[in-house]
C-alpha cells in the first residue's frame, strides 16, 4: 500500500509549494524510495492547454501527450523522472468525468452531490497515481479556504481514514511576513491558516515557514507551540540562491526525521553529492556566457519555466554561469536586431503561438544566420527559421506559415489535415479547428542525421525521443529548393521535418521538439547543452 504525504498552501498563493513537494519528492528518491509525484488544481478548465501563458505560466508537457501545470516540470527536473497524464488533474477533469458517468446511468439513479460522488472520484484519481509507489507526494493547489479546493481538503481529509491508505502525512506551507515598521516577524497568519485547515479537520504535522529573514528558535519555538507541531517539524524556507539549494537546505535543516517517524520509513540518508556539487556550480560558477533569448510573453517569465531553467542545467554541467538577455521580439521590430542582440554571444528564439512579435524574431534569426552566431529556434523558433531562409535566401519574399496567413502563396508551415496522433489515431486538423486537443503533443522519435551537429549533441545515437507541442509542420514541398540552397534537413520523425541546420555555419540547429520539457538539472538536455558550450565558445 502506498503512503501519502500532502502539500498544502495557506496565507497566500506562489509561497513555493511545488519547490517544497518537488524537494521532499527528491530527497525521499535519493535515499532510495520509490517515490511518485501528484499535483491537484482546483480550477475549472479542463487543463492549462488553452489558459494564456501570462495568466497561468509555462503549459508543460508530458511523455504520454497531456498538457499539465508547470510544476509538473518541476517534478521531473528535481526527481529526474519522467511524469504521465496521471501525475496532474483538474477540478474540471473531475466534474467532467463524474457528469459523463452521470449521463450513462453509472450512478443508477443517484442524486450526484459533491460528498460523496466528487470527492469519492477525487479520492479515486489520487490512489491511481500512489499505484506503484512506495510514496506519493501530493500538492493541493490553491490557499486554505479557497472555495474551488474545498472538496480537495475533504478528499485528503477522508483518506487519513481509508484502510487502503498505508499511511498519511500533512505539510503546510505558509508565510511568515516580516514588518520592518515594528521590526517583528508575525506567526498570526501562519496562526490562522492552521485553525482554518483543522476546522476542516486537518491538522498538519509539519510547517514549511516561507520567510526572507532567518527564524530565530524562540520564534520558531513559539510558532511550533501555537500549531501544535514538534519544534523539529518547523522547517524554515528562507530565499535561496538556486531553487535546486533547497532541498540541501531542508536536508540540513532534518526535514526527513519527522517525516520517517511518522510514516515508520526507517532511517533515511540521502546521497545528494552529486546534487550538491552541481548546486556549487550554478551558484559560484567558473565561466559566463550570455544568450540573447529573444521571445513575447516577457512580462511573465514563468512562460519559458522551462527553457530557462534548461539553460541552468546545461551551466551547471558546464560550470558556467548562463546570464538570460531578454529580448522582446516586438522591440526589435522597432529598433532592430543589432541594436538588442549585439552584446549577446548567442541567439535562442523561443516557442509561441500567434503572429504577435513574429516579424521581430524572423530578424533576430537573420542577425544569428549571417553574422555566424551560435542560433537555437525552438518550435515556432524553428518555423521561423525556415521562413526566413525562404524569404532572404531563397528570394521567396511572400514565403511565411498559414497560421499567420491562410492564403499566403508560399506556406512554408502549413497544416497535416489528416495526421496521425502518438495513439496512431487520425485527427482531423484544420485552420479553425478548436484550440484545445488539436495539437501534436507529447513524446515522439526522430531519426538523426549523420554528421549533423544533432546527432553529434546527442552522442551519436540515430534515434532520439522529444516532446512536441504545436499545431503546424514544416512544408516539405520546399525542403529540395532548402536543401540545395544550404540548409540541411537533420532530423525527421515518419517523414515529418524534425530539426534543420545551415551549411558553412559554427552552429545553427532548429528544432521542432521542445527539448527543455526533458532536461532535468542532473541530465540536461543534449541539444540545449551543445548550444549553450557553443555560445561560451564565442564568449
Amino acid at each position: 500500500m502506498t503512503k501519502y504525504i500532502f502539500v498544502t498552501g495557506g496565507v497566500l498563493s506562489s509561497l513555493g509549494k511545488g519547490i517544497t513537494a518537488a524537494s521532499i519528492g527528491t530527497l525521499l528518491k535519493h535515499s532510495g524510495k520509490k517515490v511518485g509525484m501528484l499535483k491537484i488544481d482546483p480550477y475549472i478548465n479542463v487543463d492549462p492547454g488553452t489558459m494564456s501563458p501570462l495568466e497561468h505560466g509555462e503549459v508543460f508537457v508530458t511523455k504520454d501527450g497531456a498538457e499539465t501545470d508547470l510544476d509538473i516540470g518541476n517534478y521531473e527536473r528535481f526527481l529526474d523522472t519522467s511524469y504521465l497524464k496521471t501525475a496532474n488533474f483538474t477540478t474540471g477533469q473531475v466534474y467532467s468525468s463524474v457528469i459523463e458517468r452521470e449521463r450513462a446511468g453509472g450512478y443508477l439513479g443517484q442524486t450526484i452531490q459533491v460528498i460523496p460522488h466528487i470527492v469519492g472520484e477525487i479520492v479515486s484519481r489520487i490512489k491511481e497515481a500512489g499505484e506503484g509507489h512506495e510514496i506519493l507526494v501530493v500538492e493541493l493547489g490553491g490557499t486554505v479556504g479557497d472555495i474551488e479546493g474545498l472538496p480537495f481538503m475533504e478528499a485528503i481529509r477522508q483518506m487519513k481514514h481509508d484502510e487502503d491508505v498505508a499511511g498519511t502525512f500533512f505539510v503546510h506551507v505558509t508565510l511568515i511576513p516580516y514588518i520592518k515598521a515594528a521590526g517583528e516577524l508575525k506567526s498570526k497568519p501562519t496562526q490562522h491558516s492552521v485553525q482554518e485547515l483543522r476546522r476542516i479537520g486537518i491538522t498538519p504535522q509539519m510547517i514549511i515557514a516561507r520567510s526572507e529573514n532567518p527564524l530565530p528558535k524562540s520564534f520558531k519555538k513559539k510558532l511550533a507551540m501555537s500549531c501544535d507541531v514538534h519544534q523539529d517539524a518547523v522547517i524554515e524556507a528562507n530565499d535561496a540562491a538556486s531553487i535546486y539549494d533547497v532541498p540541501m537546505s531542508f536536508l540540513r535543516q532534518g526535514i526527513l526525521n519527522p517525516i520517517a517517524k511518522n510514516l515508520e520509513l526507517g532511517e533515511l540518508n540521502p546521497d545528494m553529492e552529486e546534487w550538491d556539487s552541481l548546486v556549487k556550480k550554478i551558484v559560484q560558477p567558473k565561466g559566463k556566457t550570455t544568450i540573447g533569448f529573444v521571445g513575447k510573453y516577457l512580462e511573465l517569465k514563468e512562460s519559458y519555466k522551462s527553457l530557462t531553467e534548461s539553460l541552468i542545467h546545461s551551466g551547471a554541467h558546464l560550470d558556467a554561469r548562463v546570464e538570460i538577455c531578454w529580448v522582446d521580439s516586438e522591440e526589435i521590430e522597432d529598433k532592430g536586431a543589432e541594436a538588442l542582440l549585439a552584446d549577446c554571444d548567442s541567439v535562442l528564439v523561443a516557442g509561441g503561438f500567434g503572429n504577435r512579435g513574429v516579424e521581430g524574431k524572423i530578424q533576430a534569426i537573420e542577425y544569428a544566420r549571417t553574422n555566424k552566431i551560435p542560433y537555437l529556434g525552438i518550435c515556432l523558433g524553428m518555423q521561423l527559421t525556415l521562413i526566413e531562409y525562404a524569404r532572404n535566401v531563397l528570394g521567396l519574399e511572400d514565403a511565411n506559415s498559414i497560421e499567420f496567413d491562410e492564403n499566403c502563396k508560399n506556406p512554408m508551415i502549413y497544416l497535416i489535415s489528416d495526421f496521425l496522433d502518438q495513439n496512431g489515431e487520425a485527427q482531423l486538423r484544420t485552420h479553425n479547428s478548436p484550440m484545445g486537443g488539436t495539437l501534436r503533443l507529447g513524446e515522439y522519435p526522430c531519426e538523426t542525421k549523420e554528421g549533423s551537429i544533432l546527432r553529434e549533441a546527442y552522442n551519436g545515437e540515430k534515434i532520439i525521443y522529444e516532446r512536441h507541442r504545436h499545431r503546424y509542420e514544416a512544408n516539405p514541398a520546399y525542403r529540395e529548393q532548402l536543401e540545395k540552397a544550404g540548409m540541411i534537413v537533420t532530423g525527421e520523425s515518419n517523414g515529418l521535418i524534425e530539426t534543420v541546420e545551415i551549411k558553412d555555419h559554427p552552429w545553427f540547429l532548429g528544432v521542432q521538439f521542445h527539448p527543455e520539457f526533458t532536461s532535468r538539472l542532473q541530465t540536461p538536455n543534449p541539444s540545449i547543452l551543445a548550444f549553450v558550450k557553443a555560445s561560451l565558445e564565442a564568449h
